[in-house]
């Protein structure tokens, strides 16, 4: 039996949105963001387009997180989906838990039809992961641009 489970968090599972907030160095390396409002986290947890998985330990604390987007195109397939973001606890990495987050996305996708799926890989050690998990350098997407209005 697998140290961990995975499940997709939906409405009720705010608080552990807030957990993931608070711990967010400790999944990602990054500084810790502040949580949602309730109403926002609720929004957030409520709304089908957003795919939020987490994997948690046997006492159901999280371990790791994925989170994507689904979104609808213009042209081509009608949907795609921007993988956002995944993260896991320095002491659960290279036990198998991005890579069961990874295939729980990869089933999403299958069981609604949705083939393609892409993500920003900004460093050597996160572009290895994602091949390791299938995914391919797209020459023509070598750049990502943003700007806070």
């Amino acid at each position: 039996m697998s140290p961990f489970t995975i499940r997709r968090l939906g409405p009720g599972d705010e608080a552990a949105l807030a957990r993931l907030a608070a711990d967010e160095t400790d999944f990602t390396d990054e500084a810790p963001s502040p949580p949602l409002s309730p109403e926002a986290a609720r929004a957030y947890l409520a709304d089908p387009q957003v795919w939020h998985w987490h994997a948690e330990d046997g006492q159901g604390q999280p371990v790791g997180f994925l989170m994507a987007y689904v979104h609808r195109r213009r042209h081509g397939e009608a949907l795609d989906v921007m993988f956002e973001e995944i993260g896991v606890l320095e002491a659960w990495r290279r036990r198998g838990v991005g890579r069961a987050l990874v295939a729980a996305l990869h089933g999403q996708m299958r069981a609604q039809g949705i083939r393609g799926v892409w993500v920003a890989a900004d460093n050597e050690g996160a572009q290895a992961f994602y091949r390791a998990c299938g995914y391919e350098v797209d020459e023509l997407q070598g750049v990502i641009l943003s700007r806070t209005v």
